[in-house]
C-alpha cells in the first residue's frame, strides 16, 4: 500500500504570524508526528511588510525553500501558515488547517476547492473564521464553540486545554493515516531531524 517506504512520511508544520513553533498546538503536532516516526519540517519566519503584502507568495516561497523540492505527506498549519492552502490544494497535499484566515479571498477559494483530505478548524468567536466563505467544499470544517483565534476560551484555561486536546486528536488521526498509508515502519531508519 505504501509507495515511499524508503523514507518516513514528511509532515510540514507551519506557524502563524504571532503563533510560533513553540506554541501549544504546533508543539504538540510536532511531537505527535515525531512519535509516529515521521520526519518533521517546521520552518520559522518573521512576518514583515513584504509578507503582509503578499502572504500567499511569502508562505509559498518559504515552503519551497524549507522542503527543497520535496512534497510533504501532510501539512499542519496555524493561521498565517494557512496561506499555504492554495499551494497544498494545487499539489494534492492533505492538510490540517488551524484557524485559516477565511477573510482572505485566496484562502477561502482554496478551501472551497479542497477535497476531503483536508480539515479546517476555527474558533466560534474568531472573526477570521468564516466557514460560509468555503461553501461547497469537500473539506471537513469544524467550529470550536466559544474559542477565539488561538483556539482558546478566554478566562477558562481548563476548557481551553480540553478543546485543544480535541483539536490535537484530529491532528493525531491525520498523522496516523499518513504514517500507515506510507508503508513506513517506525524504527526502520532515523525519522530525520527538525528544522
Amino acid at each position: 500500500m505504501g509507495n515511499r517506504t524508503d523514507r518516513p512520511p514528511l509532515v510540514l508544520v507551519l506557524a502563524g504570524s504571532g503563533y510560533g513553533q513553540q506554541a501549544p498546538l504546533l508543539w504538540w503536532s510536532r511531537e505527535i508526528a515525531t512519535a509516529a516516526g515521521c520526519e518533521v519540517v517546521a520552518p520559522g519566519w518573521d512576518v514583515d511588510d513584504r509578507a503582509a503584502t503578499d502572504p500567499v507568495g511569502f508562505v509559498e516561497a518559504a515552503v519551497a525553500d524549507a522542503l527543497g523540492g520535496r512534497l510533504p505527506d501532510l501539512v499542519v498549519a496555524k493561521s498565517f501558515g494557512c496561506f499555504a492552502l492554495p499551494w497544498a490544494v494545487r499539489n494534492g497535499v492533505a492538510g490540517i488547517w488551524l484557524t485559516p484566515v477565511l477573510t482572505h479571498d485566496d484562502v477561502a477559494r482554496s478551501l472551497a476547492d479542497a477535497g476531503d483530505e483536508h480539515v479546517a478548524i476555527g474558533g466560534g468567536v474568531d472573526t477570521m473564521w468564516r466557514p460560509e466563505r468555503a461553501s461547497g467544499t469537500a473539506a471537513r470544517l469544524q467550529t470550536v464553540g466559544g474559542a477565539d483565534h488561538a483556539l482558546q476560551v478566554r478566562g477558562d484555561w481548563r476548557r481551553s486545554q480540553r478543546l485543544q486536546t480535541d483539536v490535537l486528536d484530529v491532528v493525531e488521526r491525520a498523522i496516523t493515516r499518513v504514517a500507515e498509508a506510507s508503508g513506513w515502519r517506525r524504527g526502520s531508519a532515523p525519522a530525520g531531524g527538525r528544522r
